[in-house]
């Protein structure tokens, strides 16, 4: 091969790089801003590992872990429905605070 070919052909290596990073970064940036907080029709879908129609603190992660306490009302131990739907909504980072 000649010098132009190699040139060539690093050139077209590093601008395939370059675009999929770029599509990559495009792409998180679009889930995070169509994320939607789940349902909770989808929580307990997701979360209710024995299907018993309420969340342990050991079913649940993230928000609803760290504010576990706050959430069950009347401290049995399990997130219901209505707790849930009762429950204050989680701030997002960067985002005004929902009313």
């Amino acid at each position: 091969m000649n010098r132009k070919h190699v040139k060539l052909g690093t050139a077209l290596i590093a601008l395939g790089f370059l675009s999929a990073y770029s599509l990559e970064a495009q792409s998180r940036e679009g889930r995070r801003e169509n994320r939607t907080p789940p349902t909770i029709e989808q929580l307990f879908e997701d979360l209710d590992a024995n299907e018993d129609g309420k969340l342990s603190s050991k079913e649940v992660k993230g928000p609803l872990k760290k504010d576990f306490a706050k959430i069950d009302a009347n401290e049995d131990g399990y997130l219901s429905w209505e707790e849930l739907e009762k429950a204050p909504k989680p701030e997002r980072n960067g985002s005004q605070k929902r009313e």
